[in-house]
């Protein structure tokens, strides 16, 4: 892997163990970082290699089964579950994005109150009997990848001037959702409008990706408007911000368009995760001492606004709608 040119990175190391200065720096760091390009890399995040790789090498496995095979666990009303090549597009896309995805999120028993309640996107993942390896493998994941998204918060909040606190009670039933993700060769004679993933701003709070050494995201410079490689940095995460914690800072953080174009000539794999709040968490700026006359948003809770932006980009939920 080559080093980066463009996107900061940030160190996370202490910033677990709650050492003061840590948070300080990190929290500075994802300050600027998030108020200029919405896009940086963390080292030092905290997940341990060894579980990065058995999410890595399960996703391998799983995306080389049959599609017949994978359609035993298609995805659900819940958006869990495989995402067939040609399922999602994106908004002002052409074409379906050039991928397929698995996507799980908090296993909650269907007697779970919220699930009961009928609250979107909740209950059981789906997991495949034919690979029963799988579940293991993406469950550590994400256990892990949720703690380095509670300390980056931490770190988000120091930034933004806040408790460092501030997020932790508005995760108590988080909406994290994580997707193993395959993208194909790109077609050699595609046209200029096809990608593996449309330019596009994630929908929620914060995203942590772990990518192959393959390349391909692509990040559009905000001050320029010219795409930037976020190329891959050996250890680290890439992490963007969401439209959520754009709203919620009242812009202060900037939520910025990015796409991927894999162009390696061979498979990419990469593992992303929304890290973002319990379903009725009320995201409103004047929660982040913004004055009222001055907050560009009203408040919207995060689970309806994500469940808008799923419906309006994934195929499977148009038909049902």
């Amino acid at each position: 892997m080559t080093a980066h040119t463009h996107l900061p990175l940030i160190d996370m190391a202490g910033v677990r163990e709650g050492d003061p200065a840590a948070v300080a720096r990190a929290g500075e760091a994802i300050r600027k970082a998030c108020g200029e390009t919405g896009f940086f890399y963390i080292i030092n995040h905290g997940v341990p290699q060894p579980v990065i790789d058995t999410a890595m090498a399960a996703a391998k496995t799983f995306f080389a089964y049959p599609a017949d095979v994978k359609r035993q666990v298609a995805v659900n009303k819940r958006h869990r579950g495989w995402h067939a090549l040609g399922g999602a597009l994106m908004y002002e896309a052409t074409k379906p994005d050039f991928k397929e995805f698995f996507s799980m999120g908090l296993e909650l028993p269907e007697y779970d109150p919220c699930v009961l309640a009928g609250e979107a996107l909740r209950g059981p993942n789906q997991w495949p009997d034919f690979m029963p390896e799988l579940r293991m493998a993406l469950e550590a994941y994400y256990e892990e990848i949720g703690l380095a998204g509670a300390d980056l918060l931490k770190a988000v909040a120091v930034g933004l001037g806040i408790e460092p606190g501030f997020f932790e009670p508005k995760y108590g039933k988080r909406l994290q959702r994580t997707q193993m993700v395959y993208y194909p060769p790109h077609p050699p004679m595609a046209e200029t409008d096809q990608f593996g993933v449309a330019p596009h701003t994630d929908y929620g709070c914060i995203t942590l990706l772990y990518q192959d050494n393959s390349g391909g995201l692509q990040v559009r410079e905000l001050g320029s408007n010219r795409w930037i490689d976020a190329t891959p940095v050996e250890g680290s995460l890439v992490v963007n911000v969401g439209d959520l914690l754009a709203r919620w800072s009242n812009d202060r953080f900037r939520s910025t368009l990015h796409r991927v174009i894999n162009k390696s000539g061979h498979e990419r794999y990469s593992i992303a995760t929304f890290y973002d709040p319990t379903y009725g968490a009320m995201v409103d700026p004047c929660d982040l001492g913004i004055d009222a006359a001055t907050s560009l948003y009203p408040p919207v809770a995060a689970g309806d606004y994500i469940l808008k932006r799923i419906d309006d980009s994934m195929a499977y939920r148009k038909k049902a709608q």
